[in-house]
């Protein structure tokens, strides 16, 4: 008997319906609005893609293991960079490590690292963002920071392999009211930078000239004037996004950084307690123009009434009978009201005789 065949457009919807339950259970991060125990922080201008850099010297070689983070979307791809040079589509944090080879002068890419990013289309795993203040945080150190604390997940490395080993993010944002955040930052050749092909170029090419902007940082010498960069020399203390580690914890690799910005104080305009926000509301203001309307007019008719007429006590109100006449009014209108659900057993007015 033969089998019917599946076109590989059906194959297609089929798969898209089964990895609806998937997208449905994955949880983004949302850069403007994030709420950690009624305290609001906004990120947004913190967003775009930025780098920070851990070098080490392994004579003669050395290695820049470089961290490029984007906290409101998704990395873009390098225009000109092979694809298994760079980390997946929908990473947020991705390491690139660079070996560079000081006696002949050769860099090369020795691992591409997807740290966190929502990967729930590869592997069935999504960003999982976890949202600390850094107050309520159960470490004692942490009782005096003014922040918040974001850990992310997603990543494996390696990553199409089965038994890669899980990555971990945690993003330290400590409040620093003189800076914005965005001092001494490294911005990574993104999509809008070699979209034209003319500046980097493409394909072996434009990753030869990313990695030559990478190997004079690393070596920090020779390096020709129009590339070099003040920030790159600064020392750590002038960096907002600074690196703390990247090391096993346990069975997860856990990459910590710590960036210092206004945007993660309490106090800042951009932030707030939304249970302050909130206090004043419509129905507040509602209530305290109808109150003010009616206070009012009756101080207003009083006036008249007495400049007018020289009335004294209930005389002095605005249609003063008729509010004496209101607990009257009320109750013949709650007897109505009981008459009419009893007017089932009523015989019309008339009585037996």
């Amino acid at each position: 008997m033969r089998r019917p065949q599946i076109s590989s457009a059906s194959a297609a919807a089929v798969s898209a319906i089964l990895s609806l339950p998937l997208l449905a259970n994955a949880v983004n991060l949302n850069c403007k609005d994030i709420v950690v125990d009624g305290q609001d922080y906004n990120l947004e201008k913190l967003g775009g893609p930025h780098s920070v850099h851990w070098i080490q010297e392994h004579p003669p070689s050395i290695s820049n293991f470089t961290f490029t983070v984007d906290i409101c979307q998704s990395l873009k791809p390098l225009k000109g960079v092979d694809k298994d040079d760079q980390c997946p589509q929908g990473t947020r944090v991705c390491g690139t490590e660079f070996i560079t080879n000081t006696a002949d002068n050769t860099t090369l890419i020795n691992q591409v690292v997807p740290i966190a990013g929502d990967y729930t289309l590869h592997r069935g795993k999504g960003l999982d963002p976890k949202f600390t203040r850094l107050k309520n945080s159960d470490s004692s150190s942490d009782k005096d920071k003014d922040g918040l604390r974001i850990e992310l997940r997603g990543g494996k490395y390696p990553f199409n392999k089965k038994k890669g080993q899980e990555q971990k993010a945690l993003l330290e944002f400590i409040c620093d009211p003189s800076r914005t955040g965005l001092e001494g930052l490294d911005d990574p050749l993104d999509e809008r930078e070699t979209e034209d092909g003319e500046d980097e170029g493409t394909g072996e090419e434009g990753a030869e000239k990313m990695m030559k902007r990478l190997r004079v940082r690393a070596e920090g010498e020779d390096a020709p004037e129009e590339e070099e960069d003040d920030g790159d020399d600064a020392d750590d203390e002038k960096r907002s996004l600074r690196f703390q580690s990247y090391k096993d914890e346990g069975d997860v690799k856990v990459l910590r950084l710590e960036w210092l910005t206004k945007y993660a104080c309490e106090s800042s305009s951009d932030g707030g307690s939304r249970e302050k926000s909130d206090h004043w509301g419509f129905f507040t203001w509602l209530i305290i123009i109808i109150f003010l309307c009616v206070a009012a007019y009756l101080i207003f008719g009083s006036w008249l009434n007495y400049n007018r007429y020289g009335a004294r006590g209930w005389d002095l109100l605005p249609h003063g009978d008729t509010i004496r006449d209101i607990p009257y009014i009320a109750k013949d209108i709650g007897r109505r009201v009981v008459n009419t659900f009893q007017g089932g057993d009523s015989r019309g007015g008339y009585s037996a005789v």
